[in-house]
């Protein structure tokens, strides 16, 4: 096994994250290798994004290079529960920042982000996986793996690991802790939506609630070309007594819904049934002796808010411009400067996350009442912006939901103020 390979920064998943990294430090003048174990395009879900990603991408230099693919905006999501339906606009938001995005098919929209870091100077290596690693402060190793079985060692100054639901790092330094939300399971498929509805609003992603079980969401992302991308979460045992295979779990689901029934009656699948189960995962710390943890690698919450790219792109630009003055020589206190300041941010996340399942969210949602100014709060996270602080619903997330879903059952009040 060769010894000899080095580089600068060696980063592990060519998904959103390994690209942001990449290319930022790439466009600095260092050595950065990709490690990549897919070969791209690739299928993967996540694929509505929240504006918040718009400034990440702008700052790594992987805008142009995604507007180029010409993916269907987004302006917000839209729900829907029992025959109710609104809407949330996220250019109607508190914080300052892009209050559009994209939804995006991620094979093509991965594929151009990691094309453009490679542009930036970024080397990147397909179908090779990360067989072992040793943790140092100076020079951290990987032993990689290539599809004839070949192994050989690269060494590093620095690791990021991007490997998001692979979680390479994570699994080879004992880092892996359980998460604090409920195990739970999506099933998922791209259609032909061929939906002549003109209510439905391409532009937003739609949510929508089961009518008698609310711990079951579904959701509707329509693509360009009237393609879209289907799903629907829940706990494994009542999506399993739904039918007796995937496919039968998934249409059931999604007709037992009268909007998504209406919108999909024409609807026909064009690629086979995707599952995922037991895909919330957290870890010990997001850093380590000469590595960090970036995106899904270290924690992902859930899907229902869309958060896990904008969560990805948000670490790699914490985390590059680290990477690049300790490589300089700097002392960097990577607990405080990196992994405290990204996980602030996640726990806002996590605060919805938990508000929907709970039912508090849902219930400020589908009531309208509240004023102008709380409805932009809300908007506001809810388009990705969880790490400004100046929004009462981020510097005090729990409190706040808690004191406004009280407020929303209180049907005495004309509109729902301050809380």
């Amino acid at each position: 096994m060769e010894s000899n390979d080095t580089t600068d920064v060696a980063i592990i998943g060519a998904g959103p994250a390994g690209a942001a990294a990449a290319a930022w430090l790439a466009r600095r003048g260092l050595h950065v290798r990709v490690i990549e174990r897919s070969r791209f395009p690739r299928f993967s879900i996540g694929e509505s994004l929240l504006p918040q990603c718009m400034e990440h991408l702008e700052a790594c230099g992987l805008l142009d290079a995604a507007r180029a693919g010409d993916f269907q905006p987004k302006n917000g999501a839209a729900f829907t529960w029992r025959g109710q339906d609104t809407a949330i606009d996220f250019r109607d938001k508190f914080s300052p920042g892009p209050g559009t995005t994209w939804q995006v098919e991620r094979a093509n929209f991965d594929q151009r982000l990691i094309e453009g870091a490679r542009q930036a100077g970024a080397e990147v290596e397909f179908e090779t996986r990360v067989e072992a690693f040793v943790a140092d402060t100076d020079r951290p190793s990987l032993t990689l793996v290539d599809t004839a079985g070949e192994r050989r060692s690269l060494r590093a100054r620095f690791v990021l690991d991007a490997s998001g639901y692979g979680r390479v790092l994570a699994r080879l330094t004992d880092l892996a802790r359980p998460s604090t939300l409920e195990s739970r399971c999506a099933l998922f498929t791209h259609v032909e939506d061929r939906i002549v509805c003109p209510r439905h609003d391409r532009e937003k992603i739609l949510i929508g609630l089961h009518p008698a079980h609310p711990s079951v969401w579904y959701w509707l992302i329509p693509f360009r070309h009237g393609r879209a991308s289907l799903g629907v979460v829940g706990d494994r045992a009542t999506l399993e007594a739904a039918g007796v295979d995937n496919s039968e779990r998934l249409w059931h689901f999604l007709h037992s819904e009268p909007r998504f029934s209406e919108l999909l009656a024409n609807a026909e699948a064009i690629r086979d049934i995707g599952r995922l189960e037991g895909y919330s995962a957290d870890v010990t710390q997001l850093h380590g002796p000469g590595f960090a943890l970036l995106g899904n690698a270290g924690e992902f919450l859930d899907p229902v808010f869309s958060s896990g790219v904008t969560i990805a792109l948000d670490s790699a630009l914490r985390a590059a411009p680290l990477v690049e003055r300790q490589l300089a020589g700097e002392k960097v206190d990577w607990d405080s400067q990196f992994e405290q300041p990204l996980r602030r941010g996640v726990a806002t996340f996590r605060e919805f996350v938990e508000a929907w399942y709970d039912g508090r969210l849902p219930r400020i949602i589908f009531n309208e009442q509240q004023t102008p100014r709380i409805r932009s709060m809300i908007s506001s996270v809810l388009a990705g912006y969880a790490w400004d602080e100046n929004n009462p619903f981020v510097a005090a997330s729990r409190r706040r939901l808690s004191s406004l879903a009280v407020a929303c059952t209180d049907t005495s009040f004309s509109a729902i103020g301050e809380v």
